[in-house]
C-alpha cells in the first residue's frame, strides 16, 4: 500500500498516510486537504505538540476518530505533557475516541507500545508492507529520540529500540527527517548500539 508522506515544516513533525490512518497531526489541513476524505483514524505515535499542533483543525475536517496511548492521553489537554509552553502555543484540548494500549490493530497497522521518549509513545507496524511509523523513537542513520523531557526514560527507550530491532523491517517512516524506503532495520539496529552508549 503506497505511503503518503506530509513533511513537517521547520520544528513540526512529519505526518503519514497509510490507507485511512493519518499518522500524527503536525501538519496543517491544508497540507492534507486533498486526502480528508480518506481519514478515518488519526494515530498519535505521542503527544509532544509538534505531532499534535493541528489536531484540532485536522478532526473537524476529516471528522476522524483520534487515537493515543492511556499513558499520553494527558498531552492532549496538559501543557507539561504536550511541552506546548517551549512552542509558545497551548495544547489542542482534543478529547480522544479510542485510547490504546499497544496490540490492538488499525487500519492494517499493528500498534506496538515503544516508551522512553514519553511513557505512552507508540509506533505503528505493517507486517504485510515491512513498514514502521515510528514518531521520535528512532531516526535515520542510527539515532533516536529524546529521553530528557517529562516522562522520559533511558532504559524504557533502550526496550523499545530493542523490540522495534526485532521486527522485519524495510521501510522506516520516522516523525522528523526523510523517511527511509529500503534496509531500515539496518537504521534501528544502529539505533539499538548507539542508546548503550549512553549508560
Amino acid at each position: 500500500m503506497p505511503v503518503v508522506w506530509l513533511p513537517g515544516e521547520g520544528y513540526f513533525a512529519n505526518s503519514y498516510i497509510f490507507g485511512g490512518v493519518l499518522v500524527d497531526a503536525g501538519v496543517t489541513p491544508l497540507a492534507l486537504a486533498r486526502h480528508a476524505d480518506r481519514i478515518e483514524s488519526v494515530v498519535l505515535t505521542h503527544t509532544h505538540y509538534d505531532h499534535i499542533a493541528y489536531l484540532k483543525e485536522i478532526k473537524a475536517l476529516t471528522g476522524a476518530e483520534v487515537c493515543v496511548h492511556a499513558f499520553d492521553a494527558a498531552g492532549l489537554s496538559g501543557e507539561r505533557a504536550s511541552l506546548a509552553p517551549m512552542f509558545g502555543a497551548r495544547p489542542p484540548m482534543t478529547v480522544p475516541d479510542r485510547i490504546l494500549e499497544g496490540g490492538e490493530r488499525i487500519g492494517g497497522l499493528e500498534v506496538i507500545h515503544t516508551p522512553g521518549h514519553t511513557p505512552g509513545g507508540i509506533s505503528l507496524y505493517s507486517p504485510e508492507e515491512r513498514a514502521l511509523f515510528c514518531g521520535d523513537i528512532v531516526f535515520p542513520g542510527g539515532s533516536f529520540g529524546r529521553f530528557d523531557f517529562p516522562g522520559g526514560d533511558l532504559d524504557a527507550l533502550t526496550g523499545s529500540i530493542d523490540r522495534l530491532a526485532a521486527l522485519d523491517v524495510e521501510a522506516l517512516y520516522p516523525g522528523h527527517g526523510e523517511p527511509v524506503r529500503t534496509g531500515g532495520i539496518r537504521h534501528i539496529r544502529a539505533a539499538a548500539i548507539a542508546v548503550r552508549e549512553m549508560r
